[in-house]
């Protein structure tokens, strides 16, 4: 049996616990950010997401969006009205069938606000 020495403790002075200096993020940004990657955190809401992006003006009907996810229509709706919660999608009624379309710079602003809230560590 080995046994092992124990780790000595961190002192006060070995600057481990000094204060951070500024937040990395405001809560109210880090809310939004945190409710729209809950969105992206299903994989069928995702592939949602990639589908309407792909489509000729990045707008789909939700008729033509079950098949490609294997799931039933109103299952998809539901991702659907989660991702527009979520501000990733706009939804319009046109007769009996909603469209989708990705909105404007969603996903950049996405990863930008990612970007800024999590800085590259320095050193």
């Amino acid at each position: 049996m080995t046994t092992h020495a124990p780790l000595p403790l961190a002192s006060v002075d070995d600057g481990c616990c000094t204060p951070a200096v500024a937040r990395a993020v405001e809560p109210d940004v880090a809310h939004d950010l945190a409710r729209s990657f809950k969105a992206l955190a299903d994989p069928a809401r995702v592939q949602l997401l990639a589908i309407v992006a792909a489509q000729p003006g990045a707008e789909a009907c939700v008729c033509d969006l079950t098949e490609p996810v294997g799931l039933s229509q109103p299952t998809v709706s539901h991702h659907l009205k989660i991702l527009v919660e979520a501000g990733l999608l706009e939804r319009e009624q046109r007769g009996r069938w909603a469209y989708f379309s990705l909105v404007p710079d969603a996903v950049a602003g996405l990863a930008a606000s990612l970007s800024s809230a999590v800085p590259t560590p320095v050193g």
